[in-house]
Formats: C-alpha cells, structure tokens, sequence
C-alpha cells in the first residue's frame, strides 16, 4: 500500500450519475424477476430490489475508491480519459476491460445473492420456538433439508437470472451511448 495514501478530492460525478441512472433501470428489472420467480408480492420485491441494488452499489463505489489511487499512472490516464471523453487511448484497454466488467458482473451477482440471503434471513417472522420439540423422523428431517437445498438453489438462480437481465439492459445503454 503507498505511504501517502488518501480519497481522490474529484469526485466522478458523471460517472456516479450513470450509476445512479443504472441502478434506476435495474431495480425494476430485477423487481419484476424477484416478483415472477421467488413469488413476493410487489412492494417485497421492489425493496429488495432497490437494497441489493443500493448496497452493492455502495460496496462497489467503495472499493472504486479504495483500489483507485493504488493503480498504475497507465491505467488511471485510460480511467480518467474514459470518464470524461469516452474513448481510450490504447487498444489494450479494451481487453482489459472486458476482463473488469466479467470480473465485476460476477462479484455484483455474489454481493447481491449475499444481501437477498441477509435480508431474507434478518427480515423473517421470528418463529416462537417451543420448550419441548417434537421427534422428527430421518425422512421429514431430509425432506426439510432438500426443500431448503432447493429454495437456495433457487434463490441463486434467480438472482443470476436478475443480475444478467440489468447487466443486459445496462450494456445496452452503453453501447447506445458509445454511438
């Protein structure tokens, strides 16, 4: 880490505006897929969505700023290049920013996954548990955990699928913007 490690005194605004207005175009997108396939009813699903939208994007900025001043003086000139005029300098850009998008792509679909499980869990009707529980038999005790497998599995499934779909509608812009 560099001894005179500090925050950048710019601040990307346009950079933090086209995030603002992605994250606006994700939270319904992902809304509506959270609504579809885990069944929450309207409000639910928006919630959700705009939390694991607004907490990843905040964990994102966070480690923006915290990686930046730590990159090589070639790569902050591309950045800042690419922040304000919208192209690059060197073709090897390119390249490595296809690697950083599949990077953050897969990062955000985890980050995200791990906020719908938080909220999920912390969220939930307490169940008043009784003194003396019941004996359950192997089979309803296996019964239990595959329904639990499942509901994960498809808690991951759809998150990807809800991450894939904004991630989609956001390169789309892009690339429009690009022209």
């Amino acid at each position: 880490m560099p001894e005179n490690w500090m925050l950048p005194r710019i601040f990307p605004i346009g950079g933090i505006l086209f995030d603002f207005l992605f994250v606006l175009i994700a939270i319904p997108i992902e809304a509506y897929v959270l609504h579809n396939r885990l069944k929450f009813d309207k409000k639910t699903s928006i919630f959700y969505a705009i939390s694991m939208n607004l907490f990843s994007s905040v964990i994102g900025w966070f480690i923006f700023f915290v990686v930046e001043p730590m990159l090589p003086i070639q790569l902050k000139s591309e950045l800042i290049n690419y922040m304000f005029f919208n192209n690059f300098k060197s073709a090897n850009t390119q390249s490595l920013l296809i690697l950083t998008a599949c990077i953050i792509f897969f990062a955000t679909f985890i980050m995200k996954f791990f906020i719908l499980r938080v909220l999920l869990l912390s969220l939930s009707e307490p169940v008043a548990k009784k003194q003396e529980e019941p004996q359950t038999s192997q089979r309803r005790r296996w019964r239990s955990f595959s329904t639990a497998k499942l509901q994960n599995t498809n808690l991951v499934i759809t998150t990807l699928i809800a991450n894939s779909l904004s991630y989609t509608a956001i390169t789309i812009i892009l690339i429009f913007r690009s022209k």
